[in-house]
């Protein structure tokens, strides 16, 4: 009987064991092989180079770097930024106020878009298109001639731009998870410290923060994965270039592919890129447990 209720959990586990072993498993060891050689990507033959792909990652490959730091900044700006504006919109919709069913359905509407999209949009707001460039307007009209910049060509503003729409686009997921964490604190605790004579801001502090750290662990996750794989709004933002002030790790990666037609360079890119994800989540989740301790 025990033998046959293990098989009986094994069999309701093995679908999903089969699914992830198809598109995820079996897909990263192909990739780390082809890493391991040099490769086209259209003549059979592959020469065999070993590590050498990964040594010239970390040691001769300042470009790629370069796109690290890039989707790092991007990643600090959603990090703070974007996490504060959804915490603080989830815990405005999350009290008594008029037409707050409006405004969840409002502040989704931007994670729904579609990237390319969104990157065409923005870009015809910030930039020279035709001379519709809708923000050095507004500033000019509102009296501010010295502020009118080329915002997306500037190697000074063009990565800042990129970080700001990217908040934008994104900051509506974390409003929704901010939102159901707010939504699972019990009133009663409130409740019970406003008898206490504890006012707004304590408990705020003592009740609301210490409740949702979980919920900030998984927000702050889920933004460095998604801010640090940004690759769709670039292309439609800024046009599509592959290297310079704007460039990712993932336009790098598309680069190695389409520009040098180093097929297997890129996939040990993608090996080192996803080796870093793993690591910066790991250490996140490290820092978030020893916090969450602390506070209880």
């Amino acid at each position: 009987m025990k033998l046959k209720a293990v098989l009986e959990n094994y069999v309701f586990v093995l679908p999903a064991v089969i699914i992830f072993s198809i598109f995820y498993i079996i897909p990263f060891v192909w990739v780390f092989q082809l890493g391991l050689y040099e490769w086209d990507g259209i003549l059979p033959t592959k020469l065999f180079v070993g590590i050498n792909n990964f040594k010239e990652i970390v040691f001769e490959d300042p470009a790629w770097w370069g796109s690290l730091w890039n989707a790092g900044y991007i990643t600090l700006i959603a990090l703070t930024f974007q996490n504060a504006l959804a915490f603080l919109l989830a815990w405005a919709c999350d009290r008594e106020i008029r037409m707050k069913n409006f405004y969840r359905m409002v502040f989704f509407i931007p994670p729904v878009l579609s990237e390319i999209v969104v990157g065409m949009v923005w870009r015809f707001i910030i930039n020279d298109i035709d001379g519709a460039n809708i923000i050095n307007r507004m500033l000019a009209g509102m009296g501010f001639p010295d502020l009118v910049h080329n915002w997306l060509s500037d190697p000074e503003t063009a990565l800042t731009m990129v970080a700001l729409v990217h908040s934008w686009k994104g900051f509506g997921w974390g409003f929704l998870i901010f939102l159901a964490g707010l939504q699972t604190i019990p009133h009663e605790l409130y409740e019970a410290s406003r008898v206490d004579g504890a006012n707004a801001r304590e408990s705020f502090k003592k009740i609301t923060i210490p409740l949702m750290i979980p919920v900030m662990v998984l927000v702050a996750i889920l933004t460095v994965l998604g801010s640090m794989q940004v690759f769709e709004l670039i292309l439609g933002l800024v046009g599509g270039e592959f290297a310079g002030h704007t460039s990712v790790p993932a336009l790098r990666i598309l680069a190695s592919m389409r520009v040098s037609s180093r097929f297997g360079y890129a996939c040990a890119q993608g090996i080192s890129f996803g080796l870093i994800l793993v690591i910066i989540s790991f250490i996140q989740y490290r820092f978030s447990h020893k916090a969450r301790q602390a506070s209880n």
